[in-house]
């Protein structure tokens, strides 16, 4: 039986509300069809459908099918309407019984799109952008070691894989606004709590450090192998990232699920692309923001004689948190107004096409039983549900891959930039924030543009997810180039311009003997001969000025500097030399391209996944992924990278005979394993996206006349008989 139509502005339809009047009609002239019969205009209409002439507050049909006088009638039989479910249920936006009218406007999917955009881009801004921008002033305030910030940076993904199965299973099945407000509000005080510490360590003393770096100058501070009290607030940021993510939980679950369910089908991929996007803008802001912040002294007001280059210096990291905190509890208050489900919504869940993959025993019907998933007992029956979905079970495998890399390169692709092209670490983090906004942003945007322009079926999205990393495997491959290692005496080369032994450092030689120089303090200056130093000190400079033009130190006097045709003088700057290397255009523009297609595919992949299972198992089936993803990917991935990478080192920093990081590293071998690891993650994120196309089953194609779905679309997808839902009501 056809279903009645009027016209619309959202999402390119509209339905007729069911009405049932507790109360005389208010508007005597006014006729009602009964099941069956004709409306006022004269019109067949279904049975059990009846039609009005007032127009819903939270609809976006602003014209009733029929009306001599819609002013009058708006007037008339607009006051006094409310919009609740055939269940009771009440739909309008606010907060228990207080439902101002002021808040209707806003209880659309795009109203709620745009306050989770702002939770998300909150959340990446926090987490990926802050917390990494200030780690390292961190470590500094707080006498932390590098080990021990790691721990707080992994209590994150800790909190998260914790949290999921519960979270997205009782959530799913429960009140999503409410589990998202709470869960941004649970955010907002993660951040909170991580700013604590500046308000109860006590003020930042420097400790005064003798003027190093020149030669027979050098001195060092003493080894202090005493743990410092301070240290202990690392349980205080550890606890802060553990409700970060106990709080983000339920955004890139729930969150999802709900943008999907109060949308239509097609439009589902775009909404979602959107609300990731924002996610991926946050990083951005909180690497510029978070550099800003660190630019003033941490105790604000006070005067110090330090710069911020020095070494001993300490921004002001607290207030970015301190902010997105405020910023977080403020945005949970109007997600916790949202009702459980859109009004209108329930008109996408009638036309809804099922694509869920059909098991062959068929278990999977069980998913379609109105009381599953509502108690703890259909626990391991979703889990076994899942389980036997290969599909699903390949799409999670791929996202893990996918994931691996992602974090690995998100993590280590600044450093790849710094040593490629001799950057310094500001330099390398801002450039490669300008290559992955565009890309990476840009890449998750078109990849929920394309399943909506194209309207792919399930079938077709994996297909997409496979070309994009078809294309990002053969851009990989650029990693077989790479930069020449710029010439660093002692390092790369002898200070006389000869080669060293493979793996043999040599910082002493002739012309720096009688300087004392010490290993630990390494600060690396360019000489005038185009060489790279360890220190002032190795390139055996004695006095140092400053240059007017750009504010270096200039160092004069070295004894190490060749003179040459070029300089009339020998002297050495502050800072590493320029890199010409003549691929760096090549590299960038591949590695551009390897960005915008991993990214590329994350939105469909996203996709597929929640079309391969049934519709009460999407929330928790995401919950699953992001587990399997966080657990093979996100957690290991970095560690994998670093590890490879670190396989490159040519010079490792001395901390009182301890081995600290890496200074420098070798340019080819770090390209070499970078190619490899990309080439096996992606190689298998490949294979897994076709054993899922391979083994999909989607479900037999049932007719169902007068699909709204498929006539606006023009295509010839079918609907699967589904029973009739409950219409809303206006009492």
């Amino acid at each position: 039986m056809a279903m009645p139509q009027n016209s619309t502005r959202e999402n390119g339809f509209c339905f007729n509300q069911t009405l049932d009047f507790s109360q005389p009609p208010p508007h005597p002239g006014r006729t009602f069809g009964t099941a069956g019969g004709r409306d006022a205009c004269g019109s067949p209409r279904s049975n059990g459908i009846a039609s009005s002439g007032a127009p819903s507050p939270s609809d976006s049909c602003a014209e009733p099918l029929c009306s001599s006088t819609p002013g009058l009638e708006e007037t008339q039989l607009g006051e006094g309407i409310k919009y609740v479910s055939a269940e009771g249920e009440d739909l309008a936006c606010g907060w228990r019984g207080f439902t101002p009218g002021c808040l209707q406007p806003c209880n659309t999917s795009k109203g709620v799109l745009f306050f989770l955009c702002v939770a998300s881009f909150l959340q990446g801004m926090t987490v990926n952008g802050f917390i990494n921008t200030v780690i390292t002033s961190i470590e500094r305030r707080f006498d932390l070691r590098s080990y021990q910030s790691g721990l707080i940076a992994s209590s994150y993904d800790i909190a998260a894989c914790v949290c999921l199965t519960f979270v997205s299973y009782f959530g799913g099945n429960g009140h999503k606004p409410r589990w998202l407000g709470f869960g941004v509000l649970v955010m907002g005080l993660g951040s909170l709590l991580f700013a604590l510490p500046h308000l109860t360590a006590g003020h930042y003393e420097p400790r005064s450090a003798a003027e190093v770096g020149v030669c027979g100058g050098n001195q060092s501070l003493p080894c202090s192998q005493a743990a410092s009290s301070l240290s202990s607030y690392r349980f205080v940021f550890m606890l802060g990232q553990f409700l970060h993510g106990m709080g983000a939980t339920p955004l890139y679950t729930l969150g999802v699920t709900y943008l999907d369910e109060n949308v239509k089908t097609n439009y589902s991929p775009v909404y979602i692309a959107v609300f990731y996007t924002a996610a991926i803008l946050g990083p951005a802001a909180g690497y510029l923001v978070g550099g800003m912040f660190l630019n003033i002294y941490t105790e604000i007001g006070r005067e110090v004689n330090i710069s911020p280059e020095n070494t001993l210096w300490v921004g002001a990291w607290w207030i970015g948190f301190l902010g997105a905190g405020v910023a977080s509890l403020l945005i949970s208050i109007p997600i916790l107004g949202y009702p459980q489900r859109l009004p209108g919504s329930q008109r996408y869940i009638v036309m809804r096409v099922s694509e869920a993959h059909q098991i062959k025993d068929g278990s999977h019907k069980k998913a379609s039983d109105p009381d599953f998933g509502k108690t703890v007992k259909d626990l391991p029956r979703s889990v076994l549900l899942l389980l036997k979905n290969p599909t699903f079970i390949f799409l999670c495998l791929a996202g893990a891959t996918e994931a691996t890399l992602i974090a690995g390169m998100s993590t280590f692709g600044p450093k790849f930039l710094e040593s490629q092209f001799n950057l310094s670490a500001s330099e390398a983090a801002t450039f490669f924030g300008y290559l992955v906004v565009p890309a990476g942003g840009g890449g998750t945007f078109l990849g929920g543009f394309l399943v909506n322009k194209l309207k792919l079926r399930c079938s077709g999205i994996i297909k997409l997810c496979l070309f994009c990393t078809v294309l990002s495997l053969l851009a990989i491959c650029i990693f077989f180039i790479h930069c020449p290692n710029m010439p660093m005496a002692g390092v790369t080369q002898m200070y006389n311009g000869s080669a060293l032994p493979g793996g043999y450092l040599n910082l002493t030689a002739a012309c720096n003997a009688e300087c004392g120089c010490l290993q630990e303090t390494y600060s690396p200056v360019c000489g005038s001969d185009g060489i790279m130093y360890y220190s002032p000190c190795h390139a055996g400079c004695k006095m140092v000025s400053e240059n007017p033009r750009n504010g270096k130190k200039v160092y004069h006097g070295c004894s190490c500097v060749n003179r040459t045709w070029q300089a009339d003088r020998v002297y050495a700057e502050a800072g590493k030399c320029t890199s010409s290397c003549a691929k760096r255009a090549l590299l960038l523009c591949f590695m551009f391209v390897l960005i915008l297609f991993t990214f590329l595919s994350s939105i469909p992949a996203l996709t597929a996944t929640l079309r391969c299972v049934s519709d009460r198992q999407r929330s928790f089936a995401l919950g699953i992924q992001w587990i399997v993803v966080r657990t093979l990917g996100g957690i290991p991935g970095p560690i994998a990278f670093g590890s490879m990478i670190d396989k490159s080192c040519l010079l490792w920093q001395d901390q009182c005979g301890e081995q600290g990081s890496c200074y420098v590293y070798q340019n080819s071998a770090m390209s070499r394993y970078t190619l490899i690891a990309g080439l096996v993650y992606k190689m298998l994120g490949t294979t897994f996206f076709i054993v899922a196309c391979l083994l999909y089953k989607p479900p037999p194609l049932e007719s169902a006349p007068g699909s709204l779905d498929a006539s606006e679309n023009g295509n010839t997808d079918l609907q699967e008989h589904k029973p009739s839902l409950p219409a809303e009501e206006v009492i």
